[in-house]
């Protein structure tokens, strides 16, 4: 049973950062299973992806140091135009954090702006909460 919980931890975790995992189907998979209590399926999801999301704004603290080395994988006018994006929508961009593709590139551009650290928790755990939510009010739904 722990070792359910530790697995869908992980894996919502690395989903948060830029590694290619799915959490939801993990998720959904452990809901289907019907042996586990859903708030805390909830709650450790919503805790691995925020806790992930957190080493992308930390990244995104630092990264800039970086920005002129050969090897660095943005270049100059993506950043830049990264930047001006999240100056135009604020933090409350990140309330699409939770979408694929963009979401965690997102909280790594909220670390190079200087985001406060409450406030993106806050925002940020918001979003990936509901994001989980839906998903398991969609499968409890569908199943029965």
């Amino acid at each position: 049973m722990l070792l359910a919980y530790l697995g869908l931890f992980a894996a919502a975790f690395g989903a948060a950062t830029l590694l290619p995992l799915q959490s939801e189907a993990v998720l959904v998979g452990l809901l289907l299973n019907g042996q586990h209590w859903l708030w805390l399926l909830l709650a450790v999801a919503t805790l691995g992806n925020v806790l992930g999301s957190l080493v992308n704004w930390w990244l995104g603290r630092g990264v800039e140091r970086f920005k002129d080395r050969r090897w660095f994988p943005v270049s100059p006018a993506n950043l830049e135009r990264a930047r001006r994006h999240y100056q135009r929508y604020g933090h409350w961009s990140l309330l699409l954090s939770w979408l694929p593709v963009i979401g965690d590139p997102l909280t790594l551009v909220a670390g190079v702006m200087r985001e406060p650290l409450g406030r993106f928790l806050l925002i940020v755990t918001l979003a990936k909460g509901a994001r989980y939510a839906v998903l398991a009010l969609a499968t409890l739904g569908w199943q029965g």
